[in-house]
């Protein structure tokens, strides 16, 4: 295993944003920079042992500092939709931007996505990897408390992407963190993902209004389109799912297990296969609904459907959602959350 570190690019200020590459030594290969503490490449080898990149990325820094629609960095303070952007905390009421329709999303205007975190190279506890920290003040996007965060990448030996979260703050707060990648395991640019079989581990998904956000209900899948608790191509039912896939589900749990597998995805074309294991209660499937060619990789347009998204995560909406699980954070807490990604290939 090894870490090497590339210049990647100034901020508009002048500061250098360098980028991480970390390899397992057997194919896996990860890149990763301090700006939205974000994924950008993802690359593992296909059946033959042809190399490819599995992540949708762009070239350079300026073309994410131009915007991009969530090309692997990680989402917070709240990760997903909350309804109206307000919340109540300890009988004080809270609000938050309103930028995707009448919700908030990705933790607002100026989301964790956008900031340059610090960046400090690790051992600790595991594999090499890179940690990135942020500093988010109080009222930072309207949510109260100085909230310390810090995220790790890791890969291992055996082809194993670790993402480790952590956080503190000094009030309570509302918390939730995922990466928000988008995969392709034909090879980014190859074109749609419908092919790609998907098995969840879930037997209950969170029906959404509208706007997105869930009706409280905990729904069964079994007998829907939303079930793939048996491997189905993605696009086998897409055409019954109004949008496409953009709903969140419950991942299945036995008593006392944490790092749980929560979906399992393969590629018949190249036969690469990964699997995402998690410490967090759901993972929000999306299969790039709103992709469109003005997103280029490598001077590709992409296009609706060309990639997909598990975004594992507490619940849409949890802050005015009671029966969901909870998302406070408080003083002398600490946030903890772990997601692995597994990679293989089958024949």
């Amino acid at each position: 295993m090894s870490l090497t570190i590339e210049p990647f690019g100034t901020m508009s200020d002048g500061r250098p944003v360098d980028r991480y590459i970390l390899s397992s030594g057997n194919g896996l290969v990860a890149k990763v920079t301090a700006y939205g503490a974000m994924l950008t490449e993802v690359e593992t080898p296909d059946r033959d042992g042809k190399r490819a990149v599995v992540t949708l990325y762009l070239d350079t820094l300026d073309d994410y500092l131009a915007g991009h629609p969530f090309l692997g960095p990680v989402c917070g303070r709240y990760a997903n939709r909350i309804a109206r952007g307000k919340f109540t905390l300890d009988g004080a009421e809270y609000t938050l931007a309103t930028n995707n329709g009448p919700s908030h999303l990705h933790g607002g205007e100026i989301g964790f996505d956008k900031f340059l975190w610090e960046a400090k190279p690790t051992t600790d506890n595991g594999p090499t990897g890179v940690t990135f920290t942020l500093v988010s003040p109080d009222g930072d996007e309207g949510y109260p408390g100085t909230l310390t965060a810090a995220v790790t990448y890791r890969v291992s030996a055996e082809n194993e992407l670790r993402i480790e979260y952590t956080a503190t703050t000094d009030k309570p707060t509302h918390l939730n963190l995922t990466n928000h990648a988008y995969w392709n395991l034909a090879g980014a640019a190859s074109g749609d993902v419908l092919g790609h079989r998907l098995t969840l581990n879930a037997d209950r998904y969170l029906p959404v209004d509208d706007t997105l956000i869930p009706l409280g209900e905990l729904r069964a899948v079994e007998g829907t389109p939303m079930d793939f608790i048996q491997p189905k191509a993605i696009g086998s039912r897409i055409d019954q799912v109004e949008g496409g896939y953009d709903h969140c589900y419950v991942v299945r749990k036995t008593e006392g297990e944490e790092l749980a597998l929560a979906a399992r995805v393969a590629d018949p074309s190249s036969g690469r296969v990964m699997e995402v294991h998690t410490t967090q209660p759901g993972v929000q499937f999306y299969t790039a609904n709103f992709l469109g060619p003005e997103t280029k990789v490598a001077g590709v347009p992409c296009g609706k459907h060309h990639a997909f998204c598990l975004e594992t995560q507490h619940f849409p909406d949890s802050p005015n959602q009671p029966a969901f699980p909870s998302t406070i954070l408080r003083p002398g807490e600490t946030f903890r959350e772990v997601t692995v990604h597994k990679f293989s290939v089958e024949m």
